[in-house]
């Protein structure tokens, strides 16, 4: 997303519309809706997002990162896609998250885990918002940015550490894939299992 004079909102924040054709959109939702959803778990709380996760997983409840089960030939495609987006080695791309967030569900203000570096997501369905601020002295700065339909963002230095993000609760029906890097450090762990 770049301003009147080609500047990104934010250092890091990189997006680009049409990244997938309305066909792949269709299939894609089918796949996730196939999947094995289930409803987003944050220490006890139960969120009216629905995920699913692939490589590894954060366990919200146990604080901890671990394996889970290894993407599906599927999603490679999309993976690799999406790694050349965001100019990342395929390989790099590590995690996949498949939401859908029915009507009522959204995302409240956060910074992606630590255990994470590069976020590269996919939204599809619905149109959204992804909306970013970060405390300066006693006051919040704000930034927002359309998430349309078929389109793609990556996450990346100062928009993925500097600043939380949310989205608002969802009208209509959205889905997404977010594909993740691990942070250095983190790339050898014990193969543990954990979920979303």
């Amino acid at each position: 997303m770049l301003d009147l004079f080609d500047t990104p909102l934010l250092p890091g924040l990189m997006t680009s519309n049409d990244f997938i054709t309305e066909a792949e959109e269709r299939l894609l939702i089918e796949r996730i809706d196939a999947a094995d959803l289930s409803p987003f778990r944050f220490q006890g709380w139960t969120g009216k997002r629905l995920t699913m996760s692939y490589g590894w997983a954060y366990d919200f409840d146990a604080g901890q990162l671990g394996k889970a089960d290894p993407f599906p030939d599927w999603l490679l495609p999309i993976r690799d896609r999406a790694a050349r987006f965001a100019r990342l080695p395929e390989a790099e791309l590590v995690q996949a998250l498949l939401i859908r967030y029915d009507p009522g569900a959204g995302i409240g203000w956060h910074r992606d885990r630590p255990a994470f570096e590069h976020v590269v997501g996919i939204s599809l369905g619905a149109p959204a918002t992804m909306r970013f601020r970060r405390r300066h002295a006693e006051r919040f700065e704000r930034v927002s940015a359309p998430l349309p339909p078929r389109g793609v963002y990556q996450l990346s230095g100062e928009a993925r550490h500097d600043w939380e993000h949310s989205i608002v609760e969802m009208e209509h029906t959205r889905w997404s894939l977010t594909f993740r890097s691990l942070a250095a450090g983190k790339r050898s762990r014990p193969d543990s299992r954990a979920r979303s």
